[in-house]
């Protein structure tokens, strides 16, 4: 009796610890229909702590800079939320493929790691009012400029990175166009450094900055596909959280919170002439 009983313990001690962990370090939680485990907007501010999904190697939007520290477009707009949450913030670094993951595990609370809204996405994670616009777009080296889809040939690859809208928009439009499909965004580089492939698909803000910083290539296709934006993630059903970011959007647009927040971490990398064209302030709500 004595050691079933303390079988039992154990097991309580592991169920309290996987709950914990669940709730991206919380120790209370709640759950939608399906399953979704998240925590309300009262239990992060009654935790003291925001945990925050962002990309630690995608610069100038998430990254982290020598010092160790997180940096970029989406933790400028990070650190402003958890101010205004009255709590701290976690960073917890994602990949484009964990997004979706991170929500529904209860692993983080927000995703801001240039999270493109879309219809599919849309069914398993709840997408606030958007912070900017964006499309796809193809870098490739300088020697031999893709200036359309239709320029490549049979035995050409494009290098993607998983789970983004690149990946899906090739598989959709261009199924026979064999991809290159990485993890990490430092992956797909060192596959386009190295010529592994013709090019490298992939939002236009990302492949402009990238041609921007590295000398040789270039973006021959700015614009493909449909312009989408890209909004904050919370999991699905937690609406007090998403009703808040909501209001937070809002109420920063009115002091032009995103201009500045371009100002100072993207104006360096696309300049003035793109910075009316890529934000978006207020959820791009009119009253």
């Amino acid at each position: 009796m004595k050691s079933l009983k303390t079988l039992s313990a154990v097991l309580l001690i592991i169920a309290l610890a996987l709950t914990f962990a669940a709730c991206g370090g919380s120790d209370s939680g709640s759950a939608s229909d399906d399953g979704t485990v998240y925590r309300t907007l009262d239990e992060i501010q009654e935790s003291g702590t925001v945990y925050i999904g962002v990309f630690s190697d995608k610069n100038p939007f998430g990254y982290v800079d020598e010092n160790g520290e997180y940096q970029g477009y989406d933790i400028y707009f990070a650190e402003r939320i958890a101010e205004d949450l009255g709590v701290e913030v976690e960073y917890v670094s994602t990949e484009a493929a964990n997004r979706v993951e991170y929500l529904e595990t209860g692993k983080v609370d927000i995703v801001l790691a240039n999270f493109t809204v879309t219809d599919e996405r849309a069914e398993k994670v709840d997408f606030a009012l958007p912070y900017m616009n964006v499309a796809l777009g193809v870098v490739s080296p300088e020697s031999r400029v893709i200036e359309s889809v239709d320029d490549l040939t049979a035995d050409d690859q494009v290098i993607v990175i998983s789970g983004t809208t690149a990946e899906t928009y090739f598989e959709e439009n261009y199924p026979d166009i064999t991809l290159q499909k990485y993890d990490t965004y430092a992956n797909a580089k060192s596959a386009l450094e190295n010529g592994n492939a013709a090019c490298w698909a992939n939002d236009n803000t990302e492949v402009l900055a990238y041609a921007k910083q590295n000398k040789g290539y270039v973006v021959g296709i700015a614009t493909l596909g449909d312009q989408d934006t890209i909004a904050p993630a919370v999991s699905k059903g937690n609406s007090t959280l998403l009703d808040w970011i909501n209001e937070e959007i809002k109420t920063l647009g009115a002091e032009n919170f995103f201009h500045a927040d371009y100002e100072a971490t993207l104006l360096d990398t696309y300049g003035a002439e793109y910075e009316d064209t890529l934000v978006i302030e207020g959820g791009g709500v009119t009253e």
